[in-house]
């Protein structure tokens, strides 16, 4: 009765622990910008709040030699920021800013933009961008990645099938704790040390740098992986210490499930601690929904392979009775996923659209079409397992034979284990995708005023002489854009998006609600742009910018924006 409800939310929820990588909002100076004089910093902001590196900012000058930068900081103090300084006497041309920063979800991110001090150059530098990740590294990295969630739900999910379920011979569950711990700890060690090269998009080899181990110590990714290494060298400590004190069979005392499940709980909040859950919206919300979403998984998915092993190995065959225990822990967990998958679901996608218009959504889409084929599988379990337990409780009358129902259990079972495997896998490349809801912020934020003045931005102002040709638009900036003494700038562009030269372009400010204007602006043609250092704007308020483009002897062009001076 309750499967048929279960499918359908699942369907419509289903998600790994996800929120938001950091996207980046706006730079400053703006991307294609041209600014009047060279800019004092370089700003960038994000969505999500992120983490600096040594190397965050690379810039190459108009020659594609590297620009020497101050330390690479956060502006204002801002988590959400990233900001290094320039140098000054930097010369005329188009500059290319290559970026590195990571998220707060450990996620590095990175990208490129450029902006003209003066002018454009004539040929853009072709600046020697580094690549966004060393394939060898992230491959590695990925890997080890994979082996940790499915370490992690094998070696959680054989301890709650061995403490909750009671199977009579626990024998056959040492090969999956085992595994699931060396494993674990294997996977634990390997994204530790790959954690530099990998926020830094570097070979694997420069995992040794002792700066770099070092920053790695201090981050939270970091941190996170050395309390993972801490309590699996607690939970060994713990399973020798128990191993000498056997419990009845029967049952498993209070005091070690509560021991089991605290180290459960500790081990999960080492993945909500440093990943999605750790950031975007809603974050203490999401890190315990990331954390009972996690164990869910593990309880289920793990406890299917304990499950399978004891049905295969086990000297006495588990009777109907540990069979019934793990469906209904199966059962548990699948409500628990339900629920914090439709939470994790909405968090991350933001929009129904997001399903079908993001990477994001795609990928979820494909781990639901693939939780689908593992809940029928499960379905076939549940089956099963009530055959068994009928099996084991002899009719009052003679019934007609029936297919074996514990050879049917563990090729169900099996199935479960296989479908299972592809979907952590799939859960593991979601967490890895940069969630719908983060992405629509990036592209709808309004973008940033150039050189982070409060006044007027820069303007990019269409024209249309009618004539063949006579199209084009005119980017203007202003430098501060605020009262009193301006800088201002003016780039004339033609139907191609190239650099056109003009015979005039005339430029006045008029501020009619004080009855001040016109006032020339006086651009002079500057060989490839037009210019002025003595534009003074009196007053603050809402300015009407007048600009005639005159392309031509005869042609000509007039057109009117609002331009906001602030103090």
């Amino acid at each position: 009765m309750l499967l048929g409800p279960l499918l359908v939310l699942f369907l419509l929820g289903s998600a790994a622990p996800a929120s938001a990588h950091a996207a980046l909002r706006g730079t400053d100076p703006e991307d294609k910008s041209v600014v009047a004089s060279a800019p004092r910093h370089i700003t960038l902001t994000f969505t999500e709040s992120v983490g600096l590196l040594e190397d965050s900012f690379r810039v190459y000058a108009p020659d594609n030699r590297r620009v020497p930068l101050g330390e690479p900081r956060h502006a204002d103090g801002r988590s959400d920021t990233a900001r290094t300084g320039l140098p000054g006497g930097l010369a005329d041309g188009t500059y290319t800013v290559a970026w590195r920063v990571v998220s707060a979800d450990s996620h590095p991110v990175s990208g490129a933009f450029t902006f003209s001090v003066g002018a454009p150059s004539p040929t853009p530098p072709a600046a020697r961008v580094a690549p966004a990740e060393h394939p060898v590294t992230a491959s590695l990295y990925d890997t080890g990645r994979h082996l940790a969630y499915i370490a992690a739900a094998l070696l959680i999910g054989t301890v709650a099938f061995a403490g909750l379920c009671r199977p009579p011979d626990p024998a056959p569950l040492r090969l999956p704790l085992l595994t699931g711990w060396w494993t674990l700890l294997a996977a634990t060690v390997v994204l530790l040390v790959l954690r530099a090269p990998y926020e830094t998009g570097t070979a694997p080899g420069t995992a040794f740098d002792t700066s770099a181990l070092a920053r790695t110590l201090t981050g939270r990714p970091g941190l996170a992986l050395l309390a993972r290494l801490a309590l699996l060298l607690l939970t060994a400590a713990v399973f020798l210490l128990l191993s000498r004190r056997r419990a009845p069979a029967a049952r498993t005392p209070p005091a070690h499930l509560a021991a089991g499940a605290a180290l459960a709980v500790a081990l999960a909040l080492t993945w909500a601690a440093a990943e999605h859950a750790s950031a975007g919206i809603q974050v203490p919300v999401a890190m315990t929904s990331s954390v009972l979403h996690l164990l869910a998984m593990a309880c289920w998915l793990g406890g299917l392979t304990a499950l399978l092993l004891t049905l295969y190995r086990a000297k006495t065959p588990p009777p109907a009775a540990t069979v019934i225990r793990f469906s209904r822990l199966a059962f548990a967990s699948v409500t628990v996923l339900v629920l914090t998958g439709v939470y994790q679901s909405w968090r991350g996608l933001g929009s129904w659209n997001a399903l079908t218009d993001s990477p994001y959504g795609r990928t979820l889409t494909v781990k639901l079409l693939v939780t689908v084929l593992l809940l029928a599988a499960a379905g076939l379990s549940r089956h099963w397992t009530t055959a068994l337990a009928a099996a084991e409780t002899p009719p009052p009358t003679p019934q007609k034979p029936t297919p074996d129902p514990r050879r049917a259990l563990r090729r169900s079972v099996l199935a479960e284990v296989v479908v299972a495997v592809v979907v952590l896998l799939v859960t593991t490349v979601l967490t890895g995708t940069l969630p719908a809801r983060a992405e629509a912020e990036a592209a709808e934020a309004p973008r940033p005023q150039v050189a982070g003045l409060p006044g007027a931005s820069a303007l990019t102002v269409p024209y249309d002489t009618g004539t063949p040709g006579g199209r084009g638009s005119v980017q203007i900036t202003m430098d501060p854009g605020r009262v009193g003494e301006n800088g201002l700038q003016a780039v004339v562009f033609g139907p191609d998006g190239g650099l056109v030269t003009i015979p005039e372009l005339r430029l006045s400010f008029t501020l009619a609600a004080r009855d001040i204007g016109p006032l020339d602006a006086k651009l002079t043609d500057r060989g490839g742009y037009w210019a002025t250092n003595d534009l003074t704007l009196p007053l603050d308020g809402t300015w009407t910018m007048k600009l005639t483009v005159r392309v031509s002897e005869l042609d000509q062009v007039t057109e009117t924006r609002k331009v906001r001076i602030t103090r």
